[in-house]
C-alpha cells in the first residue's frame, strides 16, 4: 500500500509540474522620440532633412535587463538610387544603465547595419525605411533604463560622427 501511495503521489507531482505554465517572456516597456536631422554633407537647393523616430524598449527578467531599439525614418529623395555615399558611417547605439541622471553605462553595443538601411531607397530615390537592432542584455540593479544614440557621419562634411540622443525607455 505504501508503494502505491508513493507512486500515486509522484505521478500527481509530475502531472502538476507538466501542467504548470511556462514562464512568460519579459514584458517590454518602450518610449519613442523623433528628431529632424539635416544632411550636413549636402548644401544644394533640394530638401535634405531626415525625420528619424527611435523607439527604445527594455524589459527585466530577474536581475537581467534586455533592450533593443527600432528606428523609422522619412528621408529626402535623392537623384541617385541606393546611394552608398550619403554617409561615411552610421550606427545605432543601444545602452543599458541605471535609472537617473549621470549613471554609468553598464553595457552598450553599436549596430552599424543601419547605414546600409539609411542609404537604401525605393525606385524613386525616396529614403524611407526602418531598422531594428538585435537585443542586448546585461545584469543591472533594481532600476535600469535603456537608451539609444544615432551616430551619423555624413559624407564629406569633415565632422566625423555626430550623436543624436533619443529618449530612454521607462524604468524597468
Amino acid at each position: 500500500m505504501k508503494t502505491t501511495t508513493t507512486t500515486a503521489l509522484l505521478a500527481l507531482v509530475l502531472m502538476a509540474g507538466a501542467a504548470a505554465p511556462a514562464p512568460a517572456a519579459p514584458a517590454y516597456r518602450c518610449s519613442s522620440s523623433t528628431r529632424t536631422i539635416d544632411d550636413a554633407g549636402y548644401s544644394g537647393p533640394w530638401p535634405d532633412n531626415w525625420r528619424v523616430t527611435v523607439r527604445v524598449c527594455a524589459a527585466r527578467s530577474g536581475s537581467t535587463v534586455h533592450a533593443y531599439a527600432e528606428a523609422r525614418w522619412d528621408g529626402p529623395t535623392y537623384p541617385t538610387l541606393n546611394d552608398p555615399t550619403i554617409l561615411d558611417g552610421a550606427k545605432l547605439r543601444v545602452q543599458i544603465k541605471p535609472a537617473g541622471k549621470g549613471g554609468p553605462i553598464l553595457t552598450r553595443r553599436d549596430f552599424p547595419g543601419i547605414e546600409r538601411a539609411l542609404e537604401h531607397s525605393d525606385g524613386q530615390g525616396d529614403h524611407d525605411g526602418a531598422y531594428r537592432t538585435p537585443t542586448i542584455s546585461h545584469r543591472a540593479g533594481p532600476q535600469a533604463v535603456a537608451d539609444a544614440v544615432l551616430l551619423l557621419d555624413w559624407h564629406s562634411d569633415g565632422h566625423g560622427y555626430r550623436a543624436h540622443d533619443y529618449t530612454a525607455s521607462p524604468t524597468v
